[in-house]
């Protein structure tokens, strides 16, 4: 078996029909699917029993402990040469396999990663979000750009890994959030290689509205700090900049009463986001809802970033410390 497909899901059955649907259209077909149910109360298991005799799909249920485990769990019950590692909320394109497929042959590599992209389906919503998480304008193109501030780490939506290698490494740790990439900080210093395949690229659906983004983005700020706890090195000058967007706009909010132009370096940012957003979508619609994507990203990463900085570096917590703790998957 060349490929094992892992996709930990929880409470996403309509989700999952679509990505399991995807990989019946799939080129290349040496591959299985494993998915697992991490302690869902809305299981899926009647939508993976559905695509009997269509996908070598094989469906596990265990107790909640995120997703991280939970690809570790699909893990141990693989086949495949190469995990890949997916998100519930993400759909591939025909041509997904014989991508990798092509960069495999070019060059091995132990771990890689692509990139992802909006759908046509997606809400204009979803694309903004989309445009904020991907864009060199709010991330520095660090998740698969063309252009990028640092280098490539995979992401959990996205990523394949040999499966002697991820098993060496011991698979994800337990992190509530973050863990893919301690993951992938512990492929470099492994020594093992690691490459961005460009091509490789899904559908990532993401979150469908401002206040589930802002959610998910806060903690993504607080995992940075918890990265940085663990490996100091892999805090990088990219990494800081949502931090420092997050104070100078407020140093300008707060100084706007008393001189109003303040505000013309945010205006200025808007318009550019505008614009970029509009012309890539083709939509002024779209670029106008990226305005609000894309501070919400800064701001939401800003401000976990800020909130870890003062728990784990000020106070000196050393347990880690997650925003919204409720579950895993929000």
């Amino acid at each position: 078996m060349r490929y094992s497909v892992i996709v930990p899901v929880y409470n996403r059955p309509d989700e999952v029909k679509e990505l399991l649907e995807s990989l019946t259209e799939q080129e290349f077909k040496d591959f299985e699917v494993i998915v697992v149910e991490d302690g869902s109360a809305v299981p899926c298991r009647e939508v993976v029993e559905g695509f009997a005799g269509r996908l070598n799909a094989r469906y596990f249920t265990k107790p909640n402990s995120g997703p991280g485990q939970t690809r570790n769990y699909g893990a141990e019950r693989a086949a495949g040469d190469y995990l890949i590692i997916l998100d519930s909320d993400c759909i591939l394109p025909p041509g997904y396999f014989p991508a990798v497929e092509r960069e495999l042959r070019r060059e091995p590599a132990d771990v890689f990663g692509g990139p992802d992209r909006a759908h046509p389906s997606f809400t204009d919503m979803q694309k903004a979000i989309n445009y904020a998480m991907t864009s060199f304008f709010t991330t520095g193109g660090i998740r698969g750009g063309k252009k990028k501030m640092d280098k490539f780490y995979p992401r959990s939506f996205n990523m394949g890994a040999r499966r002697e290698v991820y098993a060496a490494l011991g698979g994800f740790s337990q992190m509530r959030f973050g863990e893919d990439i301690d993951f992938s900080i512990r492929v470099f210093k492994g020594g093992y290689s690691c490459r961005l395949f460009p091509e490789a690229w899904v559908y990532h659906k993401r979150r469908v509205d401002l206040k589930k983004f802002f959610k998910q983005v806060h903690n993504f700020g607080m995992a940075r700090i918890n990265l940085y706890k663990k490996y100091p090195e892999s805090l990088k000058v990219v990494h800081l900049l949502p931090g420092l967007f997050t104070a100078g706009t407020a140093v300008l909010v707060l100084a706007s009463p008393f001189c109003p132009w303040t505000l013309a370096p945010l205006g200025l940012y808007a318009l550019l986001v505008c614009v970029d957003s509009g012309l890539r979508n083709r939509s002024p619609r779209i670029g106008f809802y990226s305005i609000a994507a894309a501070f919400v990203q800064l701001l939401g990463y800003g401000s976990g970033f800020w909130r870890a900085w003062w728990q784990r570096c000020v106070l000196r917590r050393e347990e880690e410390t997650q925003a919204f703790r409720k579950n895993f998957y929000k």
